[in-house]
């Protein structure tokens, strides 16, 4: 069964999308099929990959094509469904939808045929609250939160868990907090340290192993590569793909 997780914190700069990358990667590494799709309009999973596309989901979204016709390899076992500025007109249209329920279950409706062709759906979200992003909460059922080791992360990360709430009481749907990824974690700042043992206090074994602070992780997007192709024997690297183990350990 296909396995669809959310990367969201409603606070920018937490590693959503290099986590949706690295994450992605080191599944694909362990000969998992892993799809990542852009809820955001910025672009930048196509962008941190490289990725040269025809069609995005903007153009799924609005039906004007198949959603096989979205899909752009980015490396061996990993696909994508881009996104980039035009995904906004997508939105716009989903508001003046005359069935607000039914733009909710947009996304959901339009990915239905391509679940069975992956093992893992990772969905990099718009740190800002949309109805794609309303929509996108509706075809997940389990969520890993990046939280930067700040202040501010850690409101996003609250209003994260009241959104899951809301869901959760939403008939016949089902989503899980699945994990808490601390990221850009830097060991020897204590505020690093004392937001670290508030998130374990409060979250207990969902915790996962911080993903520390490294230049590698940094400087790899603007050379379109992995963690794994730009510096394999970085600690970004043995992180991410403890990471992936453990996803594919709760599997």
């Amino acid at each position: 069964m296909t396995r669809r997780i959310g990367i969201l914190n409603y606070k920018g700069g937490t590693a959503k999308t290099t986590t949706v990358v690295n994450l992605g990667a080191a599944l694909a590494m362990k000969n998992a099929r892993v799809l990542g799709i852009d809820l955001d309009p910025q672009g930048s999973l196509a962008t941190c990959l490289g990725v040269k596309y025809e069609y995005s989901l903007r153009d799924l979204l609005l039906g004007l094509v198949e959603p096989n016709q979205c899909i752009a390899q980015a490396r061996k076992n990993v696909d994508i469904i881009a996104s980039d500025s035009a995904l906004l007109e997508a939105e716009g249209e989903m508001w003046r939808m005359n069935d607000v329920r039914e733009a909710r279950k947009l996304l959901d409706n339009k990915l239905k045929q391509l679940n069975e062709r992956y093992d893992y759906v990772l969905i990099d979200f718009s740190p800002s609250v949309s109805i794609l992003s309303e929509s996108g909460l509706r075809y997940i059922r389990e969520i890993i939160v990046p939280v930067s080791t700040s202040y501010l992360s850690m409101i996003g990360t609250r209003q994260v868990i009241e959104t899951l709430k809301n869901v959760s009481r939403i008939p016949g749907h089902r989503v899980r907090l699945y994990l808490i990824l601390p990221t850009l974690y830097s060991p020897n700042l204590k505020q690093d340290r004392e937001i670290l043992g508030i998130l374990q206090r409060h979250f207990a074994d969902l915790v996962a192993d911080p993903i520390r602070a490294n230049t590698k992780l940094v400087e790899a997007p603007s050379h379109r590569k992995t963690i794994f192709e730009y510096s394999p024997r970085s600690a970004a690297s043995t992180e991410y793909k403890r990471l992936a183990e453990r996803v594919l350990r709760d599997g």
